[in-house]
């Protein structure tokens, strides 16, 4: 049974916004480090209620990504169509630019969860060029891409814009997981963890101190590989390696 016509569109639009959904947890949360998710919500202090909103987020991303994958390959009886590098391409940038722009929209101005820079006087400015590079450009390029006339004939374009995007969703995926800074060790300790026996487990690991907050813990030690034995000291996740993600890259001053 061959797939819908426009079953590539669509997958391609979920590998889109994936993709968006991935460059802005790389470059703002883990690069720049200038967000959290809901960085914007004054009454969500905890820094483990953080992590786990950007788990959650980079988790949406992922099952955004798989699905638009498994349609991709579903629909691959149509990738030698006329057209489909077309469809497929300005499809994966209005997924990739009505990302930014929902973001935008939702998550920055109506329910304030973050900004693009919280560290800034004046956050409308950068909120406004964030949606004008990666929102409004990618939406403008999807709809001219969109109104040019299709080849004659497929050409191999449609194999060749489905095997980049399933190559920048293979590489995007585990590139959102890998720590910005693998020098430290972060731990999450369970709530209701005493600090006596956080700090006793981490005098038997010869751990030093370099910052703590609500429960989360940058270390610094010789042998960074026992720190995974503090998860038998109340410790819910250590942050080292390529799943480290966003605890990996979180980076605060100590207070």
């Amino acid at each position: 049974m061959s797939a819908p016509a426009n079953a590539p569109g669509r997958s391609a639009l979920l590998l889109g916004i994936a993709l968006g959904g991935f460059f802005d947890g790389i470059v703002l949360h883990q690069i720049l480090q200038w967000h959290h998710l809901l960085s914007g919500l004054e009454r969500v202090r905890d820094l483990r209620l953080q992590l786990l909103a950007d788990g959650m987020f980079h988790a949406l991303m992922y099952l955004l990504a798989l699905a638009g994958l498994v349609g991709l390959w579903r629909a691959r009886g149509a990738w030698d169509e006329p057209g489909a590098g077309r469809v497929l391409g300005s499809a994966a940038l209005l997924g990739f630019g009505g990302w930014h722009v929902l973001d935008a929209l939702l998550s920055h101005w109506l329910l304030g969860l973050h900004r693009v820079r919280m560290d800034v006087a004046d956050p409308l400015a950068w909120d406004l060029g964030w949606l004008a590079a990666f929102g409004l450009v990618p939406l403008a390029l999807a709809l001219w891409w969109r109104r040019r006339p299709p080849p004659p004939k497929g050409g191999g374009a449609g194999r060749r814009g489905a095997a980049a995007l399933g190559l920048a969703a293979l590489l995007a995926g585990p590139l959102a997981a890998l720590p910005a800074d693998t020098d430290q060790v972060l731990v999450v300790f369970a709530p209701g963890t005493r600090g006596a026996r956080a700090f006793d487990a981490l005098a038997r690991l010869d751990a030093r101190v370099l910052w703590a907050r609500d429960g989360v813990w940058a270390l610094q030690m010789d042998q960074p590989r026992q720190a995974w034995g503090l998860l038998a000291d109340g410790a819910l996740l250590v942050g080292r390696g390529p799943l480290a993600g966003c605890l990996g890259a979180t980076r605060f001053a100590p207070r």
